[in-house]
């Protein structure tokens, strides 16, 4: 067989086989066992089960359980509601002042921890019953939550980046430098999207007054101390590795201690606090370690048949220039991200399209900030984006998830303006990597 006819019958295999509903992990495991023995026979598992070893031991993914832990932690102390309570205080009586309060929230949880689907829940249950209450356009509320959520992709220490890196062999810390002001960009974005919709129509998002306020800080003192104890866990964890002083590994654990630290200080832990975090860092850990050793083994058996070079070639054979190239990958990126899990599409994507960057002539720095960005998009693209089950399972019983699917597209449609902005403006992403 053709490595062309073989690379078609491997793709129609992975989404024929995703149509059964089996867990991603084992598709992309059995398809490599089959192609495997297939093609080579059994003398050719060796090579293939060493790959998957130089994934599973590799060092630096010791940083993801450390921090799934600190999310895990964090929805269950009250660091992350006293947060978004001190936040109204600043919020101050503008119209749709509870909506940027939220995504200002939500930025900060994404510099604590980096995990999306805690975010989201969290928001919504602090945040939007409140916005509702309030009497806030039930679609910019939804959307809020959605898209401030997933600024975890993109914020440090973020998981996603810290994956891209262990697969394209960049320097982690780099990610995070770059990644910051693509963050920051997109979170200004929600907010200026929310304050024009607000301010022209005073209705979707009205001003809070005096009897709104409940569970609040009386006074900015007493709210800019409930902002203060986040920050410092922050500084801690992204201060440390941008100061050199300790490697990403190093900071994620002293992010877990500071956690537990405030969590002590507060009175809030206990035996049972800590085993139901556990628990829920094992999960989501276990889920992401066999998504990467099933998409490990797919990614080096095709290799071994020669798939790298063959779509390699096919690439760099194209008559475009080289940013058509990229704007390809995107596409593909795109398209792949409505159906599967983002850890399933950088483990069975990067290996191959990052050495054809290299060899455009562009970072790989950057590249994986575009990758980020886009996996912001498939967070909430339908018809699968994990936000929207995330945020159904905690809503209101009235917010269904054609609502959700529906308040999301405003704010996938910023998301791919500012992927865009980074496509063609680089220096947005690279200005402060040395």
């Amino acid at each position: 067989m053709e490595i062309a006819d073989a690379t078609i019958l491997l793709v129609g295999a992975i989404f024929a086989l995703l149509v059964t509903g089996l867990p991603l992990a084992f598709i992309t495991g059995l398809v490599a066992l089959a192609f495997t023995f297939g093609w080579f026979g059994g003398s050719a598992v060796p090579l293939v089960t060493s790959r998957v070893f130089g994934f599973v031991t590799e060092y630096s993914l010791v940083a993801v359980p450390m921090f799934v832990l600190m999310a895990s932690l964090l929805d269950r102390s009250g660091i992350a509601k006293d947060l978004f309570n001190a936040m109204r205080v600043f919020a101050g009586r503008l119209p749709g002042g509870v909506a940027v309060q939220t995504i200002v929230v939500a930025f900060f949880l994404a510099a604590l921890s980096g995990i999306i689907g805690g975010e989201i829940v969290l928001l919504g249950i602090l945040a939007l019953p409140q916005m509702l209450r309030l009497g806030y356009d039930k679609r910019l509320s939804i959307g809020v939550v959605c898209a401030g959520g997933a600024l975890g992709t993109m914020m440090p220490p973020s998981i996603v980046l810290i994956i891209y890196g262990l697969i394209a062999s960049v320097s982690i810390a780099d990610l995070f430098t770059a990644a910051i002001t693509p963050a920051v960009i997109l979170m200004g974005s929600y907010i200026a999207y929310v304050m024009v919709r607000c301010l022209r129509d005073p209705n979707m998002g009205p001003p809070m007054t005096d009897a709104d306020r409940e569970d609040g800080f009386s006074n900015r003192w007493q709210a800019l101390k409930a902002i203060i104890v986040p920050g410092l866990i922050a500084f801690m964890v992204l201060g440390s590795i941008y100061g050199g002083v300790a490697s990403v590994t190093e900071a994620a654990a002293m992010g877990v201690f500071g956690v537990l630290l405030a969590i002590l200080l507060r009175g809030e832990f206990s035996v049972k606090t800590l085993h139901s975090s556990l628990g829920q860092t094992m999960t989501t850990c276990g889920m992401i370690i066999w998504i990467g050793i099933g998409a490990a083994a797919l990614v080096g058996v095709y290799n071994l048949m020669g798939g790298n070079r063959f779509i390699s070639g096919m690439i760099m054979g194209l008559d475009v220039a080289p940013i058509v190239i990229i704007l390809v990958m995107m596409a593909i990126l795109l398209v792949l991200g409505m159906f599967l899990d983002w850890i399933g599409v950088a483990m069975l994507t990067l290996p191959i399209f990052v050495p054809i960057v290299v060899e455009l002539g562009y970072s790989p720095i950057w590249f994986g900030i575009l990758f980020a960005v886009n996996m912001q998009v498939s967070f909430l693209s339908p018809p699968f984006g994990p936000a929207a089950f995330y945020l159904k399972g905690v809503a209101p019983p009235e917010v269904s998830l054609k609502d959700i699917f529906i308040a999301v597209l405003p704010f996938i449609a910023l998301q791919l303006c500012v992927l865009f902005a980074l496509l063609f403006w680089p220096n947005l992403a690279m200005w402060l990597v040395g």
